[in-house]
């Protein structure tokens, strides 16, 4: 067998890592008019030869009866089915490339226990390879955020399209991140209950610190328990301003997380939540979102009891729930597959739907602008060959802002490539 040259294999790695070069698409002003779909607009029953009307980049109209404006253009999407773009509730898109490389993690400060004040935003790398695997897939809009300690810091929410931060950025923050869990007993001397308390005593302290600034600066008050700027970035969450993303999975967990937001007045997210359909009820009765991993159903320390049809149950209680993957990073793309196997064990459709559409942009304070089809409303729209749960089901077309995405990303470029291999010599 021929042996690779130098310059082959210099081919090979500038291909793999390389931002695959697009052609220009039409730009998010263009009039587009998507025809003789079946138009799920989540807002509410589906609209059978329905046309969806973008222009400028927004929706401006929806139904079976609208009238298209001369010059604009047609996408035929007769037999298929149009969505909302789905939207990633969590995730560290742009944050990480490389999991095992740490020169490529950008979702964390080392060494942070008390992190609020830390932001992830001008972290987030707009050419990273993952970006592109996730909307060719479907997803449009992605809330990326920070992990680690007990107080991680503040997610943001971006559309997965743009060459700049202040092109993607939606809404900075849109969540304060913080973990209830095995992990974060580490930032309390190993317990839980110390986790616990020390979470309450920087919420008390901040609390402190907002209401005495001046004597803060004076040198008049005790030591407090972070720095003046977490504790700062805080006062919006105990203001009700910005919702707090717990990460809880055991249902002690939730628990004592369903016991800080009462006292504190807290609006509360609660992210894993996999022994949750065992306090589904009183998760409703306290009017908590829920992000969920449907395929969680391995037990561990953090969460004993998984159960498959969580989502099915959460849901029938009343709970808010959204969906995610079982990855952050490299396959958000699965998000489908997940909102499908929830259905299959027992969700309603529609309310899976919602769960990657709707229901992430009403936790995160977006959906004034995201997670329907409806006039005024982002031009993010998604068309399907079919139900877009069903694995044998392809996108046909993704628009970003009004935007149509090319369906291109590393991995189809190099199937491209090397679908059919030079012939080696003997």
């Amino acid at each position: 067998m021929m042996r690779p040259t130098r310059a082959m294999l210099r081919t090979i790695l500038v291909s793999a890592l390389t931002v695959a070069t697009f052609v220009p698409a039409p730009g998010g002003a263009q009039t587009v008019a998507i025809t003789g779909g079946t138009v799920f607009t989540v807002s509410g029953d589906p609209i059978e030869n329905g046309v969806v009307l973008i222009e400028s980049g927004r929706i401006t109209d929806v139904g079976s009866s609208v009238t298209i404006p001369a010059g604009a253009r047609r996408v035929d999407a007769t037999g298929k089915w149009v969505t909302p773009g789905f939207i990633a509730a969590f995730t560290q898109l742009g944050l990480v490339e490389i999991s095992a490389v740490s020169g490529t993690r950008e979702g964390s400060l080392a060494g942070a226990d008390i992190a609020a004040a830390f932001n992830v935003l001008e972290g987030i790398n707009p050419a990273s390879q993952l970006i592109p695997a996730a909307r060719i897939d479907g997803i449009t809009t992605a809330i990326s955020g920070p992990s680690g300690g007990l107080i991680a810091g503040q997610a943001v929410a971006i559309d997965l399209d743009g060459d700049r931060i202040e092109v993607m950025r939606i809404e900075s923050p849109v969540a304060m991140v913080a973990a209830l869990n095995e992990g974060s007993k580490s930032a309390a001397g190993g317990s839980r209950a110390g986790a616990v308390a020390r979470l309450r005593a920087v919420l008390d302290d901040a609390r402190e610190y907002g209401s005495r600034r001046s004597d803060y600066r004076a040198g008049r008050m005790q030591e407090l328990s972070a720095p003046a700027a977490d504790l700062e970035a805080l006062l919006p969450v105990l203001g009700g301003d910005l919702p707090l993303l717990l990460e809880a999975s055991r249902r002690s967990d939730m628990e004592s997380a369903l016991r800080i937001a009462r006292d504190y007045d807290l609006e509360l997210i609660i992210i894993g939540a996999e022994e949750g359909w065992q306090i589904a009820d009183r998760l409703a009765a306290a009017g908590v979102a829920v992000i969920i991993d449907p395929m969680a159903d391995i037990p561990s320390y953090d969460a004993p009891s998984p159960h498959l049809n969580n989502a099915a149950l959460l849901s029938a209680a009343g709970v808010r729930v959204a969906i995610i993957s079982s990855s952050l990073g490299h396959n958000v793309r699965n998000l489908r597959q997940s909102a499908g196997k929830a259905v299959a064990y027992g969700m309603d459709w529609d309310a899976a739907l919602r769960a990657v559409t709707l229901a992430p942009a009403q936790a995160f304070g977006i959906d004034d602008r995201y997670g329907t089809l409806e006039a005024g409303k982002v031009a993010d729209v998604v068309i399907w060959s079919g139900d877009p749960f069903e694995f044998s089901t392809g996108v046909e077309a993704v628009f970003i802002r009004g935007r149509e995405i090319p369906l291109v990303s590393r991995q189809t470029e190099l199937l491209k490539r090397y679908r059919r291999l030079p012939p080696t010599a003997g």
